[in-house]
């Protein structure tokens, strides 16, 4: 799906927590980014060395021990700089340790950003521009990276095929959540491809239609006439990450 910009992405799942984190290069420079590179360090170093690629960038969605965990051992190791998330998780970036432990997760540390994102700014790759957007609700300084013209965004823990991302971490809040989604994600288009946090990949479009969280005849998305959620169905698809 972006193979038009010589880019290449393999979703490489890291923790127990089978997080996804994603392996973004240009097939003509050899020059990778990940995103959210939150623990197997070694993993992560062998996937450089197996697609024969050198890390040039580091970005971090939110600050979940799952998605940031090993940002600071290989910003050690290759000197990359961490990039990401919003300001407002840096407590969360500072728990990691804390948090890993509760988890029975080894290996993770607490990291500090070497400069955070804003709402609206761009980052370029390779010569492609990728957009942030501050999407709090998970977390309170989440954001989600995407490119409207490859129509993919890596969207962290906001959005899953068929669910949404947790609401009852400190400063987390359903609302915000839900008003990320259909005002900051739904507007990039129906097309828009996305690499969840966990689970498989899906689009916008598809979960407007039928996520049981978000789908437009829940929040009256576009004009949609509101239903009421099916309870029942929410309680069964709801992630535990």
């Amino acid at each position: 799906m972006v193979s038009e910009a010589k880019l290449q992405i393999r979703v490489i799942p890291v923790t127990p927590l089978q997080q996804n984190c994603s392996l973004i290069w240009n097939e003509d420079t050899k020059r990778a980014a990940l995103v959210d590179p939150g623990g197997d360090a070694d993993r992560l170093m062998d996937a450089l060395n197996h697609f024969g690629v050198t890390l040039t960038r580091m970005w971090l969605t939110h600050g979940h021990l799952d998605h940031a965990g090993a940002a600071a051992e290989l910003r050690e190791r290759t000197g990359v700089a961490v990039e990401g998330p919003h300001k407002d998780d840096q407590f969360w970036l500072d728990l990691i340790e804390d948090s890993a432990k509760r988890y029975g997760v080894t290996g993770l540390r607490n990291v500090t950003p070497d400069r955070y994102f804003d709402d609206g700014e761009t980052l370029e790759f390779e010569g492609v521009t990728f957009d942030v957007s501050h999407t709090p609700g998970h977390t309170p300084g989440h954001v989600v990276i995407h490119n409207k013209d490859l129509k993919i965004a890596f969207v962290g823990d906001v959005l899953f095929a068929g669910s949404i991302g947790r609401t009852d971490f400190p400063r987390g809040n359903h609302q915000q959540l839900i008003d990320s989604i259909t005002q900051k994600l739904w507007p990039l288009g129906d097309d828009m491809a996305f690499v969840p946090g966990h689970g498989p990949t899906s689009t916008f479009g598809r979960e407007r239609q039928s996520n049981p969280f978000v789908a437009d005849r829940l929040t009256g998305y576009a004009g949609a006439e509101k239903q009421a959620p099916d309870v029942g169905e929410q309680r069964t698809t709801k992630r535990y990450t």
